[in-house]
């Protein structure tokens, strides 16, 4: 079920929403105005959505460092491009 408060609920009643987010273990999504305006949620839930990220980004890291061959940043998007519309890479 989504969790839809107005931003001023931050405010005014914080620990409900952090009761929610945290029994839940759901984000809750504020509105201003009525429109989506950001997200709130857990460490945990941030840290299942990013921690495969950042192990990807620590591989490049290691990668990088042990290669002297540097892209351009045009050179990388131009294989992503193509990557996406199903040709082969460079």
């Amino acid at each position: 079920m989504l969790h839809i408060r107005p931003v001023s609920d931050l405010r005014n009643k914080y620990p409900e929403i952090e009761d929610t987010v945290l029994k839940t273990k759901e984000p809750v999504f504020l509105t201003k105005n009525g429109y989506g305006s950001m997200v709130v949620m857990s460490l945990e839930q941030y840290s299942a959505l990013t921690d495969g990220i950042e192990l990807a980004l620590d591989e490049a890291d290691r990668a990088a460092a042990m290669s002297e061959t540097r892209y351009t940043g045009d050179e990388v998007f131009a294989r992503v491009r193509k990557n996406l519309h199903g040709q082969k890479a460079i």
